[in-house]
């Protein structure tokens, strides 16, 4: 190790700013803990030049260097198409650039580097063949286990098949890419407990799920009355394949039962880009607004009686459940939903995976404000005393810190 402080490099594949997307939430928090701590942090990413202008405040509040790299053009459609014959992912291929192992590869051979910290397995595609560094990957979700249950609620032979072909090509990916790290964090015991045992990685650690407590303060849930009639919220990048699936269950089979009830009730979409198909599926029903992306959710989570979390694929864990804890929001969600986040159902939230049954439980929330006030005190108390941020932060810091000191006889070829 060289200087005061050893080195840590974050390579984030994406730009992490704005915070639209959980991924992205959960490293800037991760960064924003590290920085001051036992580490020098430099962030790699990509970024242009205008987006390191914009956010270049938010930038030195998670690192003490950042190195960007141009991010490559938008790959045309023929080409991920063509994508999909090859051996790789194809969102893995798409993280793959010149740029972005040409930047990694340069930095990598910096001597005074101590630790690259890989942000996401798909960034394993910019790493060099081997690294004088350790090395360790930050990995938010099993992401094999995604596309698998996308191939098991897949409709028709067509897309059965191909959610399978890339289930198969993910978890050859993913295995191999994750035992040639030092260690793997993980975001869930469950997880990490699954990256061992699959996938035989020696040094599988977790950290909580982290929230900023501060910004996302607690607020009682809202009275249903005629200022406030009985909303329900759900946040989330809407052009992500799991939420899309998830919002058409909603909207399909679930919001029109909560509406035959109660037919003054509001569904508001928090989230980037929202598909044509999914706006196009709301017009059929009623009372259903998409915001689009905004720059800060608190308003619409802290107006809402109940926040929906309807998963029906996924990974990880969903960091928006404890940020809807965090607030004082109420949380319905499936199994799925709150996968992986160590919480109780019927005391910290209520789960519901049938559509009567999750239809029942929000329109429970919009009659009944004992009910939400109980819900909210007990999983804001929950987030407060084992999941705020600088928590997370603190156990990530100790994981890297044991990855250096492993003896010499773990390091990756």
């Amino acid at each position: 190790m060289n200087g005061a402080k050893p080195k840590l490099v974050f390579v984030s594949p994406v730009f992490l700013f704005p915070n639209d997307a959980g991924g992205k939430i959960r490293s800037t928090n991760i960064l924003r803990g590290l920085k001051g701590g036992a580490f020098h942090v430099t962030l790699l990413s990509a970024a242009t030049p205008e987006q390191a202008r914009r956010w270049s405040k938010e930038i030195g509040g998670v690192c003490d260097e950042f190195v960007p790299w141009q991010p490559a053009p938008q790959r045309p459609m023929w080409r991920r198409a063509f994508d999909l014959l090859g051996s790789l992912p194809v969102n893995v291929a798409n993280d793959r650039t010149r740029p972005g192992m040409d930047a990694v590869r340069l930095l990598a051979q910096r001597p005074d580097i101590d630790l690259m910290v890989f942000d996401f397995v798909h960034s394993a595609v910019l790493r060099p063949a081997s690294l004088r560094a350790r090395s360790t990957c930050f990995t938010h979700n099993v992401e094999a286990e995604i596309f698998a249950r996308h191939a098991k609620q897949a409709r028709g032979p067509h897309k059965r098949w191909l959610w399978g072909s890339q289930h198969a090509k993910m978890a050859q990916f993913e295995a191999d890419a994750l035992r040639s790290f030092d260690s793997v964090i993980a975001v869930s015991e469950r997880d990490a407990r699954f990256f061992k045992d699959a996938y035989q990685v020696a040094e599988s650690y977790a950290i909580p799920t982290g929230v900023d407590l501060d910004f996302f303060s607690y607020q009682d849930p809202p009275a249903v009355d005629a200022a406030t009639p009985p909303t329900v919220v759900f946040t989330g990048s809407m052009d992500w394949a799991a939420n899309i699936d998830g919002i058409q269950f909603f909207l399909g089979q679930v919001w029109p039962r909560v509406l035959a009830a109660r037919p003054e009730a509001r569904f508001v979409i928090v989230g980037r880009n929202p598909p044509a198909s999914l706006q196009a599926l709301a017009r059929t029903t009623s009372n259903v607004e998409f915001t689009g992306f905004v720059d800060d959710v608190r308003t619409y989570v802290h107006k809402a009686h109940a926040f929906v979390i309807p998963l029906l694929v996924g990974g990880g864990t969903r960091i928006k459940a404890f940020e809807a804890m965090a607030m004082g929001c109420p949380v319905v969600s499936t199994a799925i939903g709150i996968e992986g986040l160590d919480a109780d159902k019927d005391v910290h939230y209520l789960e519901r995976d049938e559509p009567a049954a999750m239809a029942d439980a929000v329109l429970q929330l919009l009659a009944d404000g004992a009910l939400r006030d109980g819900l909210a005190r007990r999983a804001r108390q929950l987030v407060e005393e084992r999941f705020g941020h600088e928590k997370a932060a603190r156990v990530f810091e100790e994981i890297c810190l044991r990855t250096l000191a492993l003896p010499a006889a773990t390091e990756a070829a």
